[in-house]
């Protein structure tokens, strides 16, 4: 098939999360499975991780329709870094990114960490309009485009508007939810910026409670959906993780399906991971104990390979339960046990943090910011990993964290619900913790239940690290799944079978 990815994040070139995790890894899969897929995204300033001057700059000038005018914009073409098993004899996954600067040559990509851009309706209606302009462009007609969250969701509402009677109007669409949470809400009035009509402004369509809502247009014109784990796409057909959207997605909940996301395992594997300290398997685990002494004279902890090392990688956000994590903290210092967090978010949850390490150096050590390579080395390092969220709706780490042998403990919502298999004290089997309420003495409780097993039932701690390392949380396993979904969607918008 040819699929086309429209998505405002791709890693390694520009993520803030798990959508650019999916979009940078998938395609790879699907590429190596014979599919032509190819990724449509913007030309960022300011990252470290995308210099312009890696990709060629094609020939001639894109012209993409807009509200306030047509827009030009010059494409530079990339590949996603091939390496490992997934993707060294597959043929290369295209990477077009959109360079209009005055929408994206900026510091952040959605704005700074307390404001949004003012102008991202326009951005993003630039990017999924751009995205279908630049395949008429290269007289390439996808079979599918799949769409990604808000930024993108105008990709399915163009092909079903103004694309009438082209050949791109014969594509059929996806649209993945990464995060309800994000809608992309507008001022109605600034509806003509997209270049669509008040004809779209309906309950619907566009119109959400006196809004403009592109996710929910992007909703209502998909020709299937889906989000990233099936518990999740159970939990926001109900109002209280519905966001609002509930309704709309009962109404389409014969056409949404919940997969998991995947993981690398070629990046993820402790067995050939070049980041850290010393290589371990599910078979031989003696170098995570290297691992953990030496993440300990990093983090300036007293080096001891016997006390229990918790570990937190993410963001400093309400939704990931920072706040209960604060609060569990306080009491949880007094235990025999290290912690090391890495993150940034919130800026107050960020200052707290940083008090209790400088009250507790020999207990506590905050990393301030996101570094990869850190990253790697905390996973396989720590003894446990907190991920107490709100709602998650697959998450990744929890994935690392058990491919690294290190115990997630976990709050029983979304795809960690899907992907932990909580403890069993009779059994000793598990591959981590969790807990049902999210409250500050549910945690520390969940906690302490975890370090309990730790020094009184070792053995069961060994086990369940095997278990968890022998699980496949790779896109070998999931990719699939998408193929069955893209069939589906071409079918139901052709109305004949698939021609392959």
């Amino acid at each position: 098939m040819r699929i086309l990815f429209v998505a405002s994040e791709c890693a390694p070139f520009a993520k803030t999360g798990g959508l650019g995790d999916v979009v940078g890894a998938l395609p790879k899969w699907l590429a190596r499975r014979g599919h032509d897929v190819r990724i449509v995204m913007p030309l960022y300033g300011y990252l470290p991780t995308l210099r312009w001057d890696d990709f060629e700059r094609l020939d001639g000038v894109l012209t993409v329709p807009m509200g306030g005018g047509a827009q030009r914009a010059a494409v530079r073409l990339g590949e996603l870094p091939r390496g490992g098993a997934a993707s060294n004899a597959a043929p290369p996954v295209r990477v077009y990114f959109l360079e209009h600067r005055r929408w994206f040559d900026r510091p952040h990509l959605y704005g700074s960490p307390t404001e949004a851009y003012g102008d991202n309706l326009e951005r993003f209606s630039f990017l999924s309009r751009g995205a279908l302009s630049l395949c008429s462009a290269l007289n390439w007609t996808p079979d599918v485009v799949h769409a990604h969250d808000w930024q993108a969701a105008l990709a399915p509402v163009y092909l079903n508007t103004v694309e009438w009677g082209r050949p791109l109007h014969g594509a059929a669409s996806l649209l993945t939810i990464h995060n309800l949470a994000y809608q992309g809400e507008f001022d109605p009035r600034e509806l003509w910026r997209t270049g669509l009509g008040n004809e779209h402004l309906h309950a619907k369509g566009l119109e959400h409670f006196g809004a403009l809502n592109l996710l929910k247009g992007g909703l209502w014109h998909a020709t299937f959906l889906s989000t990233v784990s099936p518990t999740y796409s159970r939990e926001i057909q109900s109002s209280e993780h519905g966001c609002g959207l509930d309704g709309v997605l009962r109404e389409r909940a014969a056409d949404l399906r919940g997969i998991l996301n995947g993981i690398d395992g070629d990046e993820w594997d402790p067995a050939r991971d070049p980041l850290i300290s010393a290589p371990y398997s599910r078979d031989d685990l003696d170098g995570k104990t290297a691992c953990k002494m030496a993440l300990q004279r990093e983090a300036g902890l007293p080096v001891r390979a016997t006390t229990p090392l918790v570990a937190w990688v993410g963001r400093f956000a309400y939704q990931k339960g920072i706040d209960v994590v604060a609060h569990a903290l306080m009491g949880l210092v007094h235990e025999e046990a290290q912690f090391v967090l890495l993150g940034t978010g919130d800026p107050k949850a960020e200052r707290w943090l940083a008090d209790l390490a400088a009250r507790y150096p020999q207990k506590v050590r905050l990393f301030a910011g996101f570094d990869h390579k850190l990253a790697h080395r905390i996973e396989a390092g720590a003894d446990f990993f907190l991920m107490p969220s709100r709602f998650e709706p697959c998450g990744l780490n929890q994935m690392y964290s058990q491919r690294y042998g290190t115990l997630p403990i976990v709050r029983a919502t979304g795809g960690l619900a899907d992907t932990v298999r909580n403890y069993d004290e009779s059994s000793g089997r598990g591959t981590g913790f969790m807990l049902l309420e999210l409250s500050p003495d549910a945690l520390y409780h969940t906690v302490r239940w975890a370090l309990a097993t730790w020094w009184q039932r070792r053995p069961h701690i060994d086990a369940m690290r095997r278990e968890a390392m022998s699980l496949d949380w790779s896109w070998d396993r999931f990719a699939g799944d998408y193929e069955l979904l893209y069939r589906q969607a071409w079918e139901r918008r052709r109305g004949q079978p698939w021609r392959g």
